[in-house]
């Protein structure tokens, strides 16, 4: 019978005493996975794997070491102990590292309240190479499909606990449902690709399979006849698909790793506008059924709800504890620990306040310029902000879709994108970076 993870995380913390660290925080991870690929109506591809990784963190004085495996065994956790003691002994000092004190750690949660674990049954690898199928059928019934490029499902299962020598151990389950199909239309040069997919904790949750395959192909049709677009300054809308990656660079800039060591865009700007006035980006770590989702983080820290930008104006870093200490400053249960390293700041769940105007309006309004619906590649100045993707997407004459557009690059910078953009309504709720369809009134296109 497996070795319940608690009582792994109480094995390597004695250890750790044992072998002389004044202090420790350690995980356990338990993990199963299966992954099923179809290709023309036959499985080509299915996997499954088990897991057990644990990590544990010692302090000695004020050096720390890191050490994780995969062996579970007595002896191996009494090694890494040992080995982790004598890392830490010979590491240099740093002013920063510690364990969290008494008042900071949570005591109390609701997991059930989160509904982070689908309690039903684990879907067989005959079910989910059933669900790949009809995604795939779905895909290649539709006009213009040559081909499907790949059709795939997954289901996972995990469970990780944390404990620290200071009185901290708490631990969730959480399952993991996916589907997506990739299609291709054309023949030749001529060929298009196009994706569509979806991603829940609950197998109720998820779209139909036929909705999958068939929207992969309708997007891979759409794109057929795809040109380069016109040089020059255009307004660019970031379909809903994309857009989260612009909120990511803005979470990225106030990360605060990155402010610690100076290499933000955003470094200055607190308490300053960055994003238009009507506009704030909350996070929310106790959604139900979202994956950004948990009850404490990764140093035993209890998770809020917090502003990290209100309308318009920059509230908070995120911070662990250790980059806590480094500003000064109080950290914000946003501490993200693997087995293989020590903590880091990280985000939950994220909400950008929707626009009153549809995708439609947004496209209607534009006049004439750009709707990217897919990025390739980039280069992002984290110290200036300055930023340039390749993209495609379709071109937008007269405020209507005329044609796809590939192989262009867009490019500005991430300070005036942000403060100028305006959202649309088309957020999808149940994805833990909730964030609409953003217009970008002037970017530099490079294309033909």
């Amino acid at each position: 019978m497996s070795q319940p993870l608690d009582a792994l995380t109480d094995q390597l913390l004695q250890a750790a005493t044992r072998a002389g660290a004044d202090g420790a925080d350690a995980k356990a991870v338990r993990a199963s996975s299966v992954s099923v690929d179809v290709r023309e109506g036959a499985l080509e591809q299915a996997e499954r794997s088990e897991s057990v990784d644990i990590g544990l963190r010692v302090f000695v004085g004020q050096r720390v070491a890191n050490v994780s495996a995969s062996n579970t065994s007595e002896t191996t956790i009494a090694e890494m102990a040992e080995r982790a003691v004598a890392m830490a002994r010979e590491a240099p000092e740093d002013a920063y590292a510690g364990l969290a004190s008494a008042d900071q750690i949570a005591t109390e949660w609701d997991i059930a309240a989160l509904e982070l674990c689908d309690p039903t049954d684990a879907p067989s690898p005959q079910v989910l190479q059933e669900d790949a199928t009809r995604a795939e059928a779905a895909a290649r019934h539709v006009d213009g499909v040559t081909q499907v490029q790949s059709s795939s499902a997954y289901y996972g299962h995990q469970e990780s606990h944390l404990a620290t020598s200071n009185g901290f151990s708490g631990g969730y389950a959480r399952t993991d449902r996916g589907l997506s199909c990739v299609a291709i239309a054309g023949q030749g040069t001529g060929m298009e690709r196009d994706y569509d997919g979806d991603n829940r904790l609950f197998q109720s949750d998820l779209r139909s399979p036929e909705e999958i395959g068939a929207r992969a192909a309708a997007r891979a049709v759409e794109r057929l006849g795809a040109r380069k677009p016109p040089t020059g300054a255009y307004p660019v809308l970031f379909d809903e698909r994309v857009a989260s990656s612009l909120i990511g660079h803005l979470l990225g800039a106030v990360n605060g790793a990155s402010i610690a060591r100076g290499g933000s865009f955003l470094r200055d700007m607190m308490g300053e506008q960055i994003l238009p006035e009507a506009l704030s980006l909350t996070e929310d770590p106790h959604r139900p059924r979202t994956g950004g989702s948990r009850p404490f983080d990764g140093e035993g820290l209890p998770t809020q709800k917090r502003l990290i930008v209100e309308d318009g104006r920059l509230m908070g870093w995120t911070l662990d504890l250790a980059n806590a200490r480094k500003l000064g400053m109080t950290p914000t249960g946003n501490a993200a620990r693997p087995t293989s390293s020590g903590p880091s700041p990280s985000t939950w769940n994220i909400a950008l306040t929707q626009g009153n105007a549809t995708r439609a309006d947004l496209i209607r309004d534009m006049g004439e310029g750009l709707l990217v619906t897919s990025m390739i590649g980039s280069t992002i100045n984290a110290n200036t902000g300055d930023y340039s993707r390749g993209a495609a997407g379709f071109w937008i004459k007269d405020g209507e879709i005329t044609h796809a557009i590939n192989e262009c690059t867009i490019a500005g910078n991430l300070k005036d994108m942000l403060l100028a953009m305006i959202p649309a309504n088309d957020a999808r709720p149940h994805l833990s970076r909730v964030v609409p369809s953003l217009l970008v009134p002037g970017m530099t296109l490079a294309g033909a």
